[in-house]
């Protein structure tokens, strides 16, 4: 986690949609946190509706945890 973006590791099926994936955890995530802080419900939207996905293949977790990492200190 950082100020201003997230990043997450989520595996899923191929013929998922990365779309509807982030539209799924961004909504679950605004009404969690609207639940908490209502003060947040004056806001229109949470979350802008961009994101970025890739895929990272056959690529232990390990590897992808010193890649968020190394995100952080760019």
């Amino acid at each position: 986690m950082q100020p201003d973006h997230i990043h997450l590791v989520i595996r899923v099926w191929p013929s998922v949609p990365a779309s509807d994936v982030v539209k799924e955890c961004k909504g679950y995530s605004a009404f969690v946190l609207r639940q908490e802080f209502p003060e947040l419900l004056r806001m229109p939207s949470l979350w802008t509706r961009s994101h970025f996905a890739s895929t990272a293949g056959n690529v232990s977790s390990e590897t992808m945890q010193r890649y968020i990492a190394a995100q952080s200190t760019t």
